[in-house]
C-alpha cells in the first residue's frame, strides 16, 4: 500500500505525456458539484450540537436547564421534549448548576465566573468569586445563598446574591468536588483524599465526618441525611454509609465505568457514568437498565414525572429512558 507516493516521486522522462493527465484533472474539476453547504447550516442551527458536551442539569416549576462546555445552555418548557439553545457571553465550560428557591438558577463556570439566571431564562449576569483557587462545584441553599467549593478545600457563601463574599477553608490540601444541602441547616461536602465533612448550622462550620475507603476519589454523591448516603467513583464504585460516614459498604454494581452523577426523586435513586451507563438501586445492589450502547459519558439528568428519565452527557448525548414499572414504583 506504499507503492502510490514512491511512484509519484520517480523522475518523470517524456513530461509530454503529462498532457492527457492534466486536461482530464481539469475535465474532472470542471464537472465537480458545487459544495452545499445547506446541510450543514441547517444541523448548526440545531439546539443540540455533537460539539457540546452537558455537564449538569436542574429544573424549577417552569423550565429546565442543562449547561454544557462553552458558555451553552439548552433550555426545555416541556420535561425535555423540545429544547431552545442560548449562548452565554462566555466561552468557557460551565461544570455545575443548581436552581435556587426564588426559582432563579445558578451556573458554575470553569474561569471561576457564577452567573445568575432568572427563573424564566430570559435574563443573566456574572459574578466573579474572590478566590484564586479553582472552584469544582456550586448549590443554591435552603435559604437562598449561593454556594461553591473546590481547592484547597475552599468553600465560598454569598448571602446577597454576589454582592459580597465569605470564604473559609477546611485546611486540608484537597479539592471539594461535592457539596450539597440536605436542608436549611445540614449540609454535606466530599472531596479528594476520601474527605467527608458535615455542617449541622448551615455553612457556618463543618467538621470531619469519617473518610471514604482508600483515599476514594468522589466524582459525585447524594445524602439523603447526615447518616446516610452514597458516593460514587471511578471504576463502577458506589460507597454507602448509614452511619454518617464511620464505616462505608461498597455496593455491588455489574460494572468498571466511572460514575458521574446521582439522581433523585420520588421514581428511586439512579446512577450515570461512562459508556451510557445507568443503574439503578434495588435494595443494596445497583441493576444496569438498558441504554444505546455508545463510547459517551452520562453525567446530568432528572426524573420526570410521567416515568421517563432525562439524562445528557457526551457528544449532545440526551436520552429519555422509560422506567420499568417495577423500578418507577421503588423509592430510594
Amino acid at each position: 500500500m506504499f507503492d502510490l507516493p514512491l511512484r509519484l516521486v520517480r523522475p518523470v522522462r517524456q513530461p509530454l505525456r503529462l498532457a492527457p493527465l492534466g486536461l482530464m484533472l481539469l475535465w474532472l474539476g470542471g464537472c465537480e458539484a458545487p459544495l452545499d453547504l445547506e446541510a450543514v447550516q441547517q444541523q448548526r442551527l440545531q439546539p443540540i450540537q455533537r460539539t457540546d458536551f452537558y455537564q449538569s442539569m436542574a429544573s424549577n416549576d417552569q423550565l429546565t436547564l442543562l449547561a454544557g462546555n462553552h458558555g451553552v445552555v439548552l433550555i426545555s418548557s416541556d420535561l425535555g421534549q423540545h429544547w431552545q439553545r442560548q449562548q452565554l457571553p462566555t466561552d468557557m465550560g460551565l461544570i455545575d448548576l443548581d436552581v435556587c428557591p426564588d426559582q432563579s438558577f445558578i451556573a458554575l463556570a470553569f474561569d471561576n465566573q457564577l452567573w445568575h439566571i432568572s427563573p424564566d431564562a430570559s435574563d443573566w449576569s456574572a459574578h466573579p468569586l474572590p478566590s484564586s483557587e479553582q472552584m469544582m462545584t456550586a448549590t443554591c441553599a435552603p435559604d437562598g445563598s449561593w454556594w461553591a467549593a473546590g481547592s484547597y478545600s475552599t468553600l465560598q457563601s454569598s448571602h446577597d446574591q454576589g454582592q459580597s463574599w465569605d470564604e473559609t477553608s477546611l485546611d486540608e490540601d484537597a479539592i471539594l468536588t461535592t457539596l450539597q444541602f440536605i436542608d436549611a441547616d445540614q449540609a454535606v461536602v466530599t472531596g479528594e483524599y476520601g474527605l467527608v465533612f458535615t455542617s449541622r448550622d448551615g455553612g457556618q462550620s463543618w467538621d470531619p465526618a469519617g473518610s471514604l475507603p482508600d483515599e476514594f476519589y468522589p466524582h459525585t454523591s447524594h445524602f439523603r441525611s447526615l447518616d446516610e448516603g452514597w458516593v460514587g467513583g471511578l471504576n463502577g464504585f458506589i460507597w454507602h454509609t448509614r452511619d454518617g460516614g464511620d464505616s462505608w459498604r461498597r455496593q455491588p454494581t455489574s460494572t468498571e465505568v466511572s460514575i458521574f452523577g446521582f439522581i433523585s426523586g420520588e421514581h428511586g435513586l439512579y446512577a450515570v457514568g461512562d459508556n451510557t451507563t445507568v443503574l439503578s438501586l434495588n435494595g443494596s445492589r445497583w441493576q444496569s437498565l438498558p441504554t444505546p450502547e455508545q463510547p459517551l459519558y452520562l453525567r446530568a439528568g432528572q426524573l420526570l414525572p410521567n416515568q421517563q428519565l432525562l439524562v445528557a452527557g457526551g457528544r449532545g448525548l440526551l436520552l429519555n429512558l422509560e422506567l420499568p414499572k417495577a423500578l418507577a414504583a421503588s423509592t430510594d
